[in-house]
């Protein structure tokens, strides 16, 4: 059926292995984090937030995760885009408040195709950021 758009989503396991890896790769850098995993869609497949990481921070990570999703990029690539005056200054408003375009969340994928999305918060946006890149890359996966 060519006719259809095909695409594999990041299933459980997986997740949870990219979950693991950022807490592995924020305790190597002394932070304390939460991450969250996304399908294609932006629906939460996996997420853990680690024992003294900021109360805030899993919302934060979700909605990046999501909004990586939605764009199929890094949140952090929608900053100056967004701010007054841009063309779209306004966009952290969109998709019902939930888009962040601070650094922290990108798409993953596996051999060039986007499989899901990663949300890390609870140090610099940054740090998430690269918590991000170094986790995926620890599983040969592209962010």
């Amino acid at each position: 059926m060519s006719e259809l758009v095909e695409g594999r989503d990041v299933n459980v396991e997986l997740a949870l292995e990219i979950v693991r890896a950022t807490h592995t790769a924020a305790a190597g850098m002394d932070l304390q984090i939460a991450a969250v995993v996304s399908d294609r869609a932006g629906h939460i497949v996996a997420s853990g937030r680690m024992d003294k990481a900021p109360l805030g921070a899993l919302p934060i990570a979700t909605d990046k995760a999501f909004s990586s999703a939605m764009w199929q990029c890094r949140t952090g690539e929608m900053a100056e885009i967004s701010l007054p005056g841009n063309g779209d200054w306004g966009f952290a408003n969109a998709m019902g408040g939930r888009m962040i375009v601070f650094a922290g969340g990108v798409a993953i994928r596996k051999n060039g195709e986007l499989i899901g999305a990663l949300g890390v918060s609870g140090a610099l946006s940054a740090e998430d950021e690269a918590i991000c890149l170094a986790a995926l890359a620890s599983l040969g996966l592209d962010g």
